[in-house]
């Protein structure tokens, strides 16, 4: 028996006193006044002990069946101890010594002191219990010890202020909902004499209170007491899982029902309407955790859609980049260029935007996981953002390839068609020049000729090989523009190549006849006495003068590229101390052409008849004039031309300057929002809301920047179409401008970003305004500059340990998964928050699940139908595995994986 003597004693037995009539139930004081004679002789009233024995025994059932059997008779079938010791680990969930299986009584004692000893170590002290009597089958002991296992584990769980009215701690309970219904008292006095308890009233109010659609209360008589009773009972142990544990006869025919009966009924049904409070709040807590996973899915799904139209983008662009195949014309080029333009102008800004987004998308869902303990979210394979960071760097690497191909390109077909067209030009003087040479040193004049032919034909020969040695140049120059064009790839290189082969082979034709020829004059020399002298010196002195002529108008119509005004001002300037050679030249023609007339007038005074040209040469003073002439008039036409290219290059020279006065205003502008953005992440001062606003209004002053940049684009097109290559007046290039650029429009999102997601950190954990300033501040003392802490120093306001200990290891292991070395404000904050605030774990949604499904290790289609929404229950039910444990039974799901599979194992 429990002591109810004892000053300390934990629980009371024992009936209120009849003593206050059918009015209203005993005081507490007045119970135990009465103790010892209700004890000494009424416990084993007939009456009561039937009651007692029906109620216990349906109570201990009630539990045994979790483990699978029962008892019949309850003072024989816990006299080994064996089942006493099952249903003492059912209901407090805890492990009991293993039992000794044994059939002598010593094995039957030693089990029943196990149990008798774990209940004294539940804070009850146990008197004239001893396990000689259960053994015995004691029925008066095993009642009392039955009673106090029921006061401690079913009664004393129901708080109350004073712990030693266990009789009014039911009754207030579950008698406080339906207080407003007439059952004769006030709920607190409710006691064994007054009619609630015997006409069932108070019981159907119990259950209606609770379930209303299970009792039709208006409809009840107060004057059928049995059929309120039986009606009760059999809704409680249909309905509620509540074995029927009295007689509705009993109850009726007692005078005064026993009160530990009624109590362990009506615990019953505390218990049975708390674990449906529990089973509502289980089930909202799992649709929560079932809401959030569902949206992080979606958010998911968005990802790998956006990463993979991204790649595929990449993909299809960086083989029209790597196509490095040339054209055979610089039109051709040139479109192809404009194409490039097209594509960095219309196709390219937006899947940078697009890249930025993903981006920040991808940083959004990894904290709403984070906030809600689920892992990490890995992409698919190939999808990760360091992949597209990988594609893109690969697609900036292969444009900017393009680039210079395409200019190098445009720069070698120009620098092709410049030299095939001078080859054409000096090509054409050389076969013009030889038209009719063959012939001539083919021709057998020499033999009918007189002496004084003859020495005028030598003579003219000498003339010949003079001219012959001054167009080797001509000859070699042509030879080595054809093997430039051929070193160059020229798409007509097959007819330079034969052009340039005939003009050799004749070359080396001339050179075999004009030797033959030479041959044949010297064996006639000695019959020649007497040749023109004047006409020898005309001869040499107008065929060079000749040749200079030819080679200034060659040099006066040649072509020219320049790339800056130094090389157009290298020219000019040669082309000016050209012109300074003219007075000379002029007087030697007129020397020349004084020659010329000397002759005549010798001949005229000695009356010779000259044939009426000269025979050492076909260089005539009319084509010398003539020539002289051509070289006048492409003077200034040649200083036209030179002036035009200045002028040209003094344009370029403009928009060089004004692309670098803007690059470097751009530039320098870029690198200063870039520390500013840095310096305010680091600083950012008042409410979360507030930097957020200040941020974007940041963004939007970075934005309406773009302007500037867009000028500074068409600068850029403007230079690239006058196939400007340099720029000494800037260090800037469009392209460091581009790239500064999209970093910054970057670093400001990740920035507002940052914010954003400390912000949902904030509300999903339930940090105040003061915590988070405080965690900025903690921050801040710590790192001033980068944004990030070092873990060699003791960063975290948590970390009381040094680097090197288990402690310090596992919270660098959490902030800085990655061994990056540096702790994010981020990471410092999930850490922090994770300290101070509650959240979802696996292990409580398992929890909850396991209320949902009544103690089962399974819960079954039905049961999550019934307890949760249908979008949440059918998701629930799609995703949950088959449960493969001893205790399935068909239907049944395994909620503990599925609850592991939200999580991650590791937070199990």
């Amino acid at each position: 028996m429990v002591d109810y003597h004892a000053a300390n004693q934990s629980y009371q037995y024992g009936p209120s006193s009849g003593s206050n009539g059918a009015g209203g139930g005993g005081t507490m004081g007045d119970y135990m006044a009465q103790e010892d004679d209700w004890d000494r002789d009424l416990l084993l009233d007939p009456a009561w002990e039937k009651q007692q024995r029906k109620t216990f025994t349906a109570w201990c059932n009630s539990h045994l069946r979790k483990a699978g059997t029962q008892i019949e008779n309850i003072d024989e079938d816990f006299r080994d101890g064996l089942k006493l010791m099952l249903l003492l680990e059912v209901i407090s969930g805890e492990r009991l010594p293993k039992p000794e299986r044994g059939k002598m009584r010593v094995h039957k004692i030693n089990n029943v002191n196990k149990a008798l000893d774990f209940i004294a170590s539940k804070g009850v002290k146990l008197v004239s219990i001893g396990a000689e009597e259960i053994v015995d089958g004691n029925a008066k002991m095993t009642l009392g010890m039955i009673w106090t296992i029921i006061l401690r584990f079913a009664i004393q769980d129901i708080s109350v202020e004073d712990p030693l009215a266990k009789w009014e701690v039911v009754i207030p309970v579950c008698s406080r909902p339906i207080a407003t219904h007439d059952h004769g008292g006030p709920p607190h006095n409710l006691g064994l004499s007054i009619p609630s308890w015997k006409d069932g009233l108070a019981f159907n109010a119990l259950i209606h209170r609770h379930r209303p659609e299970l009792i039709e209360y208006d409809k009840l008589r107060k004057d059928d007491p049995v059929t309120n009773l039986n009606n009760a009972f059999e809704v409680a142990e249909k309905y509620l899982d509540i074995p029927k544990m009295l007689d509705a006869e009993d109850i009726v025919g007692t005078l005064r029902p026993d009160e530990k009966a009624i109590m362990t009924y009506v615990s019953c049904f505390y218990h049975a309407f708390s674990g449906a409070q529990k089973a509502e709040t289980a089930a909202n807590r799992i649709c929560k955790v079932l809401a959030v996973n569902q949206e992080n899915e979606h958010l998911m799904e968005d990802y790998e859609r956006l990463a993979s139209d991204l790649l595929e983008w990449i993909r299809r662009t960086i083989p029209w980049l790597e196509d490095r195949v040339p054209q055979k014309t610089i039109q051709e080029m040139q479109q192809k260029l404009e194409d490039f333009r097209d594509y960095r102008r219309v196709h390219k800004p937006p899947k940078v935007q697009e890249k930025c987004q993903l981006e920040i998308n991808f940083n959004t869902l990894q904290t709403k996981l984070r906030l809600s303990n689920r892992p990490a979210f890995m992409p698919s394979e190939g999808k990760m953002v360091s992949d597209i960071n990988n594609g893109w760097q690969h697609l900036e690497q292969a444009e900017k390839g393009y680039e210079e191909w395409l200019l190098n390109e445009i720069r070698r077909l120009e620098r092709l068609d410049h030299l095939a067209e001078k080859f054409r030009q000096k090509a054409s003087i050389h076969e013009a020049w030889t038209d009719g040479k063959e012939a001539m040193l083919k021709h057998r004049d020499y033999e009918t000729a007189t002496l004084s032919d003859i020495k005028a034909l030598i003579r003219k020969h000498e003339a010949f090989e003079s001219d012959l040695a001054a167009h080797q140049d001509r000859v070699e120059q042509i030879a080595a523009i054809a093997q430039e064009l051929n070193e160059l790839d020229y798409y007509d290189s097959h007819n330079v190549n034969t052009r340039c082969q005939k003009i050799c082979d004749q070359w080396d034709a001339l050179g075999s006849l004009t030797h033959s020829r030479r041959e044949a004059l010297e064996k006639t020399e000695k019959q020649l006495e007497t040749i023109d002298q004047l006409h020898l010196e005309y001869a040499k002195r107008a065929a060079p003068f000749n040749n200079w002529m030819e080679s200034a108008m060659e040099d006066l119509q040649d072509m020219f590229i320049v790339h800056t005004i130094e090389e157009i001002e290298g020219l000019i300037s040669a082309h000016d101390q050209f012109k300074s050679t003219l007075p000379d030249a002029d007087r030697e023609r007129e020397a020349i052409l004084a020659i010329h007339k000397e002759a005549q007038r010798i001949a005229e005074s000695n009356h010779i008849k000259l044939s009426g040209s000269n025979p050492y040469t076909t260089v005539t003073p009319q084509i010398i004039n003539s020539k002289w002439e051509k070289v006048q008039q492409l003077v200034p036409k040649r200083d036209h031309a030179l002036l035009e290219e200045q002028s040209k290059q003094q344009s370029n020279e403009h928009l060089r300057r004004q692309f670098a006065s803007q690059a470097n205003i751009v530039g320098p502008w870029i690198q200063t929002k870039m520390e500013e953005i840095g310096r305010i992440s680091i600083e950012m001062n008042g409410t979360l809301e507030d930097q957020l606003s200040h941020l974007k209004q940041y963004e939007r002053s970075i934005v309406d920047y773009k302007p500037n940049l867009d000028l500074l684009e068409q600068q850029h097109q403007l230079i690239q179409e006058a196939l400007i290559f340099d720029n000494k007046h800037t260090n800037y290039t469009m392209e460091h401008i581009r790239v500064g650029w999209e970093q910054l429009l970057t670093t400001i999102a990740r920035t507002i970003n940052e914010v954003e997601n400390q912000i949902l950190t904030r509300d999903a954990k339930g940090i105040s305004q003061e915590q988070m300033q405080e965690f900025r501040a903690s921050f801040n003392h710590f790192d001033k500059v980068s944004g990030s802490l070092s873990p060699r120093l003791p960063s975290l306001p948590a970390v009381t340990s040094h680097p090197g200990d288990a402690e310090f290891n596992r919270i660098m292991s959490v902030v800085d998964p990655n061994h990056s070395g540096l702790v994010t404000f981020q990471a410092f904050i999930d850490f922090m928050s994770r300290e101070t605030t509650d959240t979802d774990t696996a292990d409580q949604v398992i929890a909850s699940f396991k209320v949902l499904a009544g103690d089962k290790n399974f819960i079954t289609a039905e049961e999550l139908r019934r307890e949760l929404p249908p979008d949440q229950a059918e998701y629930c039910i799609a995703r949950m595995a088959p449960y493969q444990g001893p205790d399935a039974v068909p239907g049944a799901l395994d909620y503990k994986s599925f609850s592991t599979a939200l999580y991650g194992e590791s937070d199990l």
